[in-house]
């Protein structure tokens, strides 16, 4: 390796003006990165990871933010050296996108919507390279392939909005290598994607650096997507560096503390094997914590048969159904009292719509729901509120969950006012209570949603989905969003949750490590189908559909030993779920492998 880095950071200090007087966002922060090596910063929100990188494409400022200290140098191509925090912005500009590039972490804020991708592509080339038109649009074509876009001429004509996440993504990251830069800085570009398209992308970056010798600073939460990537690993906490080394050292001998229970709060695939029943993760900092299995009982709480859920696509002048999305198709499943069935699978798969059909949010076209000896699709309006005192939901963005305007307090306790409790000293104590349970101060109980973390906030919703002791709680993808060392809290929450009011949840989710940690049942989902159903240990152990098998080796383990290389994953373009209205979809018929577990057979098409 060059002793020369390209980049180097140098006592790097930024601090943020804000009413309350300035707030330090980075401190006394330094390291390197070196020609064809990829740096992982890793820490959680609020570490100043972001801040860091914003820093060294002087960006920062245009989020009010101010660099008071430090250097950051910066290995030009014509081989001088650069202080970026003096150079003017005119000159900055030269150097992002040309010698900088940047994928930001949503690809939809970071792609131009009213401008096709073609020429978002080009423009960079154009302005920077001094391209032609032509020379622009061969180039683009050229990048578009080496990012695996299948039809790349029909791409450049169309917009973002056409393009599915991991499509945008890949063409951010076109956009970022298109004049070929020194340093990619590569800011959670994979924390919104499904856990196929992340594999690929992944993948596709550490050979893009490996074919053109760029430098890599990799920007994430995520330890597995670490390990995976990294070559160095920089841990940050509160705007300090606490620790730096190669990913062996950092993984198999950590100093730190912080970064011993970060590694600590990582669910690895591939732990729960052997174990019967899900049981809490091991927390460091937590003494007298209790990691009993949770076995639940075989009553049958919640059966679902042949539920089928469609969505009218509409078109022509009339705006008359000339097509229909096969959200769900004649899904069926069973859930036991105080047990956990999981249901996995890619965005787009169905299995929100799943849970929203199942508390009727949004109306089945077709099927049964029976919880509890109810009969849920048969109820009327009045017959499904009181149901629902039974079922409840928690969803994915407590912010969107969470009302603004309203404290805690009332939020909590509006299930209860709804359901016709008006005494106000029984809702305090009932509210009191539900705080004590979710482990948050009560305090907080005046407090609006703004004023808490993201944890904290999902640690509200589900004391509010707790009010009405309901029976069955549907938790969509209720902690992708969390930091991880938030995201164990919250499922330790859970499973304590469940071992003490027996509560059945149904866990939707895309994380393989996650469900393979809370789950007693596993549904995996491809099409708006159930493709294999069945024990957790058997489908985790022993994955008989080709999609279930493709999903597992897509997972990133937090390993470094165990890599995943571009050769191993192997996944086919998922067909559209959009149907004429002719089309008539054969039933979902399974074959039993062994006992329990359950494979849609090849007839069914899939």
């Amino acid at each position: 390796m060059l002793d020369q880095p390209i980049a180097r950071i140098d006592g790097l200090r930024v601090a943020f003006q804000t009413k309350d007087g300035p707030v330090v966002g980075v401190n006394d922060v330094s390291f390197e990165v070196h020609p064809g090596e990829t740096v992982c910063i890793v820490g959680e929100s609020g570490s100043g990871k972001s801040v860091t990188s914003l820093s060294l494409m002087r960006l920062v400022e245009f989020g009010g933010g101010t660099i008071e200290a430090g250097q950051l140098i910066f290995d030009r191509k014509e081989g001088d050296e650069l202080d970026l925090a003096q150079a003017d912005q005119d000159l900055m500009r030269q150097i992002r996108g040309n010698e900088i590039g940047m994928i930001f972490q949503e690809p939809m804020t970071a792609l131009n919507p009213v401008f096709t991708v073609g020429r978002q592509l080009t423009e960079g080339l154009r302005v920077h390279r001094g391209l032609s038109k032509a020379e622009a649009r061969e180039r683009a074509l050229v990048l578009l392939r080496e990012v695996r876009i299948p039809e790349p001429e029909r791409r450049l004509q169309q917009y973002p909005h056409e393009l599915s996440g991991g499509m945008r993504q890949r063409v951010v990251i076109a956009m970022a290598m298109a004049c070929a830069p020194r340093l990619l800085i590569a800011d959670e570009p994979t924390t919104a994607l499904d856990v196929t398209i992340q594999a690929e992308i992944l993948a596709l970056m550490d050979r893009l650096k490996r074919e053109t010798g760029t430098a890599v600073m990799f920007i994430t939460h995520d330890m597995a997507v670490v390990a995976q990537m990294a070559d160095r690993v920089v841990v940050m906490f509160r705007g300090n560096k606490v620790e730096e080394g190669t990913v062996q050292e950092i993984f198999e001998n950590p100093q730190h503390d912080y970064t011993k229970a970060l590694l600590a709060a990582v669910p690895k695939l591939g732990e729960m094997r052997g174990k019967a029943a899900p049981e809490p993760m091991k927390l460091l900092g937590s003494e007298g914590q209790n990691i009993a299995p949770i076995p639940g009982t075989d009553q049958v709480l919640l059966s679902v048969r042949h539920l089928t859920t469609r969505f009218a696509v509409q078109g022509g002048f009339f705006r008359r159904t000339v097509a229909q999305v096969h959200a769900v198709e004649d899904v069926s499943f069973t859930i036991n009292r105080g047990q956990t069935l999981s249901l996995v699978g890619e965005s787009g798969c169905g299995k929100s719509t799943a849970g929203r059909s199942i508390l009727r949010l949004v109306e089945p076209d077709a099927g049964q729901i029976d919880l509890d000896g109810v009969d849920i699709m048969q109820l009327d309006a009045r017959g499904l509120r009181e149901a629902r005192l039974d079922m409840q939901m928690i969803f994915q963005d407590p912010f969107a969950s969470l009302n603004p305007q309203m404290q805690l307090m009332d939020q909590v306790a509006e299930p209860l006012r709804n359901y016709g409790t008006n005494s106000a000293d029984t809702i305090r104590d009932r509210v009191s209570m539900l705080f004590d349970r979710v482990e948050l101060p009560r305090s907080f109980m005046r407090r609006y949603p703004h004023e808490l973390s993201g944890g904290q906030r999902q640690r509200v919703a589900i004391a509010r989905a707790l009010a009405l002791n309901p029976k069955l709680i549907v938790a969509d993808e209720a902690v992708s969003a969390l930091d991880v060392s938030v995201q164990a809290q919250v499922l330790n929450l859970m499973m304590e949750l469940q071992a003490d009011l027996g509560l059945s949840f149904l866990f939707i989710s895309h994380d393989m490590a996650v469900v393979e940690r809370v789950s007693h049942q596993v549904g995996v989902m491809y099409l708006g189908r159930i493709v294999e159903l069945g024990p957790r240990a058997r489908v985790f152990e022993n994955p008989q559909h080709p999609y279930t098998q493709a999903l597992m080796q897509a997972v990133p383990i937090a390993d470094p030993r165990r890599r995943k290389s571009e050769k191993d994953l192997n996944f086919k373009p998922i067909p559209s779920p959009i149907h004429g209205l002719d089309y008539d979809p054969a039933p979902s018929l399974y074959d039993e492998v062994e006992p329990g577990h359950y494979v849609l057979t090849t007839d069914s098409g899939y």
